[in-house]
C-alpha cells in the first residue's frame, strides 16, 4: 500500500486489487459487504496511523476512486467549528460541509465507502465492543492486577505478533461514565485498534476464551 501525507488533516493512499486479495478480501465484496468494507478500511487506517501518525478523531470525509488496478482513497479529518457544535469537512471545489458534532465515523464511512447502504441500515447494538492491542504480554499481566475488570466480557487473541483483548460492555450493566473510566484504565497499558473481531478470530489464535484477567492472575500472579 502506498501512503502520501497531504497535510495535518488529510492523507491519501493507494492499494492495488492484488494487495486487497492478499489480505483475504474479495474484490467485489468490499463494495457490497458493509462489514468487510469497514474491516478493510480500518486495517488500512491502522497502517496509515503507524507510518504517518495519522490519528482518527471525530468524523471523516472519505473519497474512494476506483482505478484499473486498485483503489485510491483520500481521507480527511473533520475540524470542529468555533462554536463546538459542528464538524466541518472539506468537500470538492473548496467548500465546507457541516455535520452535527455527534455524527458517527461509521455512518460517514458507509456513505462514502459503501454507498449501497442507507441510513436505515444503521442500528444501535445492545453492547459496546472494543479491541485493545498490546505489544507486550507483560502489559496484560500488569493490567490484570487492576481492580474492577473481572465483570467485563473478555477474550484474548494473538495475531501477527501482537495480543488483542476483546472487551464487551453490555449496555444494561454499564453506564457511559463507567465505560469511559474502564477504557481509560485499559488504554494505560494498550492501545485501541480498528481491527475487527471477525478478522482476528479468523486469522489469529485464541489464547483465553473468557475471564481473561482472572485467568492471567491464576497463572501469573
Amino acid at each position: 500500500m502506498e501512503i502520501e501525507r497531504i497535510n495535518e488533516y488529510t492523507v491519501k493512499f493507494y492499494i492495488s486489487y492484488v494487495d486487497i486479495e492478499e489480505r483475504g478480501f474479495d474484490r467485489e465484496e468490499i463494495w457490497y459487504n458493509r462489514e468487510r468494507s469497514e474491516e478493510l478500511f480500518w486495517e488500512m487506517m491502522d497502517e496509515v496511523h503507524e507510518e504517518e501518525e495519522f490519528s482518527v478523531e471525530g468524523p471523516l470525509w472519505i473519497q474512494v476512486q476506483a482505478l484499473d488496478k486498485g483503489l485510491e482513497i483520500l481521507v480527511t479529518k473533520a475540524q470542529l467549528s468555533k462554536d463546538g457544535q459542528k464538524f466541518e469537512l472539506p468537500i470538492p471545489n473548496g467548500k465546507m460541509k457541516d455535520f452535527p458534532a455527534d455524527d458517527k465515523i461509521e455512518e460517514l464511512l458507509e456513505q462514502h465507502f459503501s454507498p449501497g447502504y442507507s441510513e436505515d441500515d444503521f442500528a444501535m447494538d445492545d453492547t459496546l465492543e472494543f479491541i485493545i492491542a498490546f505489544r507486550d504480554f507483560e502489559d496484560l499481566i500488569s493490567l490484570s492486577s487492576r481492580p474492577g475488570l473481572d465483570s467485563l466480557v473478555t477474550k484474548l487473541f494473538h495475531f501477527e505478533g501482537n495480543y488483542y483483548l476483546y472487551v464487551d460492555f453490555p449496555e444494561d450493566q454499564f453506564e457511559e461514565e463507567e465505560i469511559d473510566d474502564i477504557l481509560s484504565v485499559l488504554l494505560e497499558y494498550g492501545y485501541e485498534t480498528q481491527l475487527t473481531i471477525h478478522r482476528i478470530q479468523e486469522y489469529g489464535k485464541e489464547i483465553i476464551a473468557d475471564n481473561v484477567f482472572a485467568e492471567l492472575r491464576k497463572y501469573f500472579s
